[in-house]
C-alpha cells in the first residue's frame, strides 16, 4: 500500500494545477489521471475534446487542448507529481488516512494525508449520429469558449434552459444567425432571458424540434430534426451547432458522503474547502457558473494551498 499526503483525483486543469502547486511545496502528490475509455474520467478532462485554444493567457497562438494538457503533465510532473493513468473507483473518507481503491483493487492501494477532487464535469448530449464524430468540427459544448471561431457562420443552439439563452445570446457577436432549437413550444428559461432573446434580431426559433442527425463530413454541415407535434423532418442550414442541455459534475466517488449543492455539485465553502476535514474540491465538479479552462486552474491552485496548509495545521 502506497501512502501520500496529497492525492488529486482528476488531471484536467484543476488537477494538473493542484499537482503543480502541491509538488513544488514539497508534497509528493499522487494524481490519479482517469482511464482513456472512460466517458467521466478521461485524462485530461473535457480540454481533450477541444481543438484551438485562445483563450488561456500565455499563449497567444492558440494551442490544442490536447497540448496544452500535455504540457500541465509534464510541469506537474517536473515538480515532483506522480501520475497514474487509473481510475479511482472507490474513495473511504470516513476514516483517516482517506483509502482509495483503484481500477481492479480488492483492498485499497493508496492511502492519503489530503484528497483533492478535481473530477470535473460531463456535457449532456443529445446522442444522435454524427454528434460524437464532428464534437470540436463545428459542434461545441461551450460558447464563451469556442464563439470566437464561429464568426459570420449561421448556428443552432439546442436547449431551452438559461444556460442555451445565454449561450445563443453571446453567440450572436459572431454569427450571422442563431437558431434556438427546443423540442417545446415554449421555453424554460426565466422570464427575463427570455425577453432577451425574443428582442435579438439575430435570433429565430425552431420551436417543437427534436434533434435527429448532425450532418457533415469533417465539418458541421447542417441539423436534421424532427417536429415533435407533425412528425415531419427537415434539414436546418447551419455550419456550427452548440448543446446546452446541461451538466452533470462528476460526484460518484462522494455523492453520498460530500455535501452537495441542489443541483449536484460539490458546496465548497471558503476557498476549497468541503464538509469533509481533509478533502478539498476544485474545478468543474463544484464549479457550475464559469467552467473555463482558467478558472479551473485557479481552483486548483487554492485546492494545493488550502491541502498544504490544513496539512501543516495538523502536524502532516
Amino acid at each position: 500500500m502506497t501512502h501520500t499526503r496529497v492525492l488529486i483525483i482528476g488531471s484536467g486543469p484543476a488537477g494538473l494545477t493542484a499537482a503543480i502547486y502541491a509538488g513544488r511545496a514539497q508534497l509528493n502528490p499522487i494524481v490519479i489521471e482517469g482511464e482513456p475509455s472512460s466517458t467521466t474520467d478521461q485524462p485530461g478532462g473535457q480540454l481533450m475534446l477541444t481543438t484551438d485554444i485562445e483563450n488561456f493567457p500565455g499563449f497567444p497562438e492558440a494551442l490544442t487542448g490536447p497540448e496544452l494538457m500535455e504540457r500541465m503533465r509534464a510541469q506537474a510532473e517536473r515538480f515532483g507529481a506522480e501520475l497514474h493513468v487509473t481510475k479511482v473507483q472507490k474513495l473511504d473518507t470516513t476514516s483517516r488516512p482517506f483509502r482509495a481503491w483503484l481500477t481492479d483493487d480488492v483492498e485499497p492501494s493508496i492511502t492519503a494525508d489530503a484528497v483533492i477532487l478535481a473530477t470535473g464535469a460531463k456535457s449532456l448530449m443529445m446522442n444522435v449520429p454524427g454528434e460524437e464524430r464532428l464534437l470540436s468540427h463545428g459542434l461545441s459544448t461551450c460558447a464563451t469558449c469556442d464563439g470566437f471561431f464561429f464568426r459570420g457562420h449561421d448556428i443552432a443552439v439546442v436547449g431551452g434552459g438559461d444556460s442555451a439563452m445565454e449561450e445563443a445570446l453571446f453567440l450572436t457577436r459572431f454569427a450571422n444567425s442563431v437558431t434556438i432549437v427546443h423540442r417545446r413550444d415554449s421555453l424554460r428559461a426565466s422570464k427575463i432571458m427570455q425577453e432577451r432573446v425574443f428582442a435579438n434580431e439575430k435570433i429565430r426559433f425552431a420551436w417543437n424540434c427534436q434533434a435527429l442527425e448532425v450532418l457533415g463530413s469533417d465539418r458541421v454541415s447542417g441539423l436534421r430534426v424532427r417536429d415533435t407535434s407533425t412528425s415531419e423532418e427537415r434539414v436546418l442550414d447551419v455550419t456550427g451547432i452548440f448543446v446546452a442541455i446541461g451538466h452533470v459534475p462528476n460526484t460518484a466517488l462522494v455523492q453520498d458522503d460530500l455535501e452537495l449543492e441542489d443541483n449536484g455539485y460539490v458546496r465548497t465553502g471558503l476557498g476549497s474547502f468541503t464538509s469533509i476535514d481533509g478533502l478539498f474540491a476544485a474545478g468543474d465538479v463544484q464549479d457550475h457558473v464559469y467552467r473555463q479552462a482558467i478558472t479551473s486552474a485557479g481552483s486548483g491552485c487554492i485546492a494545493a494551498i488550502d491541502a498544504e496548509r490544513w496539512l501543516e495545521s495538523q502536524g502532516l
